[in-house]
């Protein structure tokens, strides 16, 4: 068992076996303790520890010269005063990978611990207690510093529970040295223990300057203002998945160019005041682990809840970037737009309640259960699969009074007439063959129709006509070959872009509905 903490010291510390030891010794082998310890001393050898009851015994006048001893009613620790250099924490030849497991077992350590953990005594203090208001002492709030004082483990700045501290809003002439000493504020000061740890908390920073500091109501507000959906992230830091969408998806620049443009994008912790009026609404399940990472996308003027990313396995960038396109192309907070309606859930008859089952019911009711699993939570689903009909595939409709319904028409017979005999004019014999991955000069595009979706590779540089060719050689649906169809993104039809360039067209990790005109 000691053996197996010892080998786990060393995984995250890249301490040695003997210096992984002494600070396990001294921290009576609780691995939480022993690593703030090490870091605290900077990975420096503590020199003589605690030694085990045998050696005690046959040495029991031995003292180290110069030490520190330590007192108390269960143990004697010494501690000498001479250290030496910190060894290297970080191997030759680590990989980025290398950094996400260490990452996930330093997080885990971090926030490791249950309902049967017995934490640490709580140091004896002498303190003058005070109430709001006494003359003398201004706007200080005895409540609010014994709440920061007493604060919980995940309360704490640390790498995986970063504070904001500003970083993107301070001006020095040296750049570097500001993000690095603005990081390290709002690491609690975690990022300085070593090049390691400075490296994980740069990796996990949460995107700071991407994220609006608004609460809730605020946030609906300016919302309704500036006509942007609200696209709101809840973490959980013991969880690690939640620590990927830092690294990984809200660093994507594609990811971060469509929030901007389009989203307030807010992320708050569960515990944070400034969401709970999110949490008591929409995320009642947020006690459930299984329910992170958890983001979603809010109309801020109605307030209603229209797409949900829930759980696990963590989303990619490219498909997150993808269903975000398709939520814009088929979504409008435009006054004069027409967004999908969701269609009514079916009728899910209620069970029975326990009180008025019968044994036998009872029974086929644990058995049920069983079967399905010891966790029954239910996952949040997403209200945007509510509204996907063949409909919906054309793009976003809009409103039109009366006295333009004439003219609207002319204008989209006319407009269809040209498009139609563009159409008829790009080759239906031209094989589409994908070119190798390279993210420098390809993309993925995600191609919905009426029977679901495919997704294609194609080269940045090649026209928008490609497109067309490779749908008319070879159609998603066989019972369309032949037919006309349209293809619409983010608002516009591509068949007036056919000479464009897939990049210039917006059309990188994009989505593309594919509508046919018989329907």
């Amino acid at each position: 068992m000691e053996g197996d903490v010892v080998s786990q010291f060393q995984e995250i510390t890249g301490s040695t076996a003997e210096l992984a030891t002494q600070y396990l010794q001294v921290a009576d082998f609780d691995i939480q303790q022993a690593m703030q310890l090490y870091f605290e001393n900077g990975g420096a050898e503590l020199g003589a520890t605690q030694q085990p009851a045998s050696a005690a015994a046959s040495r029991p006048s031995d003292r180290v010269e110069n030490a520190i001893h330590i007192d108390s009613d269960d143990e004697d620790i010494t501690i000498d005063e001479t250290r030496s250099s910190a060894p290297s924490r970080q191997p030759a030849g680590s990989t980025f990978e290398d950094d996400a497991a260490m990452a996930r077992r330093l997080q885990e350590e971090m926030y490791a611990g249950g309902a049967d953990d017995v934490r640490a005594p709580i140091a004896r203090t002498t303190e003058t207690l005070v109430g709001p208001g006494v003359e003398g002492y201004g706007d200080f709030d005895p409540l609010a510093q014994f709440r920061m004082r007493q604060g919980g483990r995940n309360n704490r700045p640390g790498i995986f529970n970063q504070r904001d501290s500003s970083i993107w809003e301070e001006s020095s002439d040296n750049a570097a040295a500001a993000q690095r000493n603005a990081l390290a504020r709002a690491t609690g000061g975690a990022s300085e223990t070593s090049s390691k740890s400075t490296l994980l908390a740069e990796m996990y920073r949460p995107p700071f300057d991407l994220m609006s500091r608004l609460p809730w109501d605020a946030a609906r507000e300016e919302g309704r203002e500036n006509e942007r959906w609200l696209l709101i992230n809840i973490q959980d830091p013991s969880i690690f998945d939640c620590q990927v969408l830092n690294r990984d998806l809200w660093k994507d620049p594609g990811v971060r160019d469509t929030v901007k443009e389009n989203f307030i994008f807010l992320q708050y912790n569960k515990d944070d005041e400034r969401g709970m009026p999110y949490l008591q609404y929409y995320f009642q399940g947020s006690d459930v682990s299984d329910n992170y990472p958890h983001i979603a996308i809010v109309d801020p003027r109605t307030g209603e809840q229209v797409k949900v990313w829930s759980g696990a396995p963590v989303i990619k960038a490219p498909d997150f970037l993808m269903q975000l396109h398709e939520f814009l192309d088929r979504y409008s907070l435009k006054q004069n737009a027409r967004n999908p309606v969701a269609k009514r859930k079916p009728d899910v008859p209620r069970e029975k309640k326990i009180e008025a089952m019968t044994e036998e019911e009872m029974l086929e009711m644990a058995l049920k259960n069983s079967l399905e699993g010891a966790d029954t939570a239910e996952r949040l689903a997403d209200p945007d699969e509510l509204t996907r009909s063949i409909g919906d595939l054309k793009g976003k409709g809009k409103a039109e009074d009366s006295e333009d319904i004439s003219m609207a028409e002319e204008d989209a017979a006319a407009a269809e007439d040209a498009g139609v005999s563009a159409f008829r004019s790009i080759p239906s014999d031209h094989i589409h063959t994908e070119p190798p991955a390279d993210p420098a000069t390809t993309t993925r595009i995600q191609f919905r129709h009426p029977s679901g979706r495919v997704i294609r590779r194609f080269a940045l540089a090649d026209p928008v006509r490609r497109i067309y060719e490779w749908l008319k050689s070879e159609p998603p649906l066989e019972e369309k070959t032949g037919a006309v169809f349209e293809l619409n993104a983010m608002g516009k039809n591509l068949i007036d872009e056919l000479d464009t360039t897939i990049q210039d067209a917006g059309l990188k990790n994009g989505t593309v509905m594919i509508g046919y005109l018989e329907d």
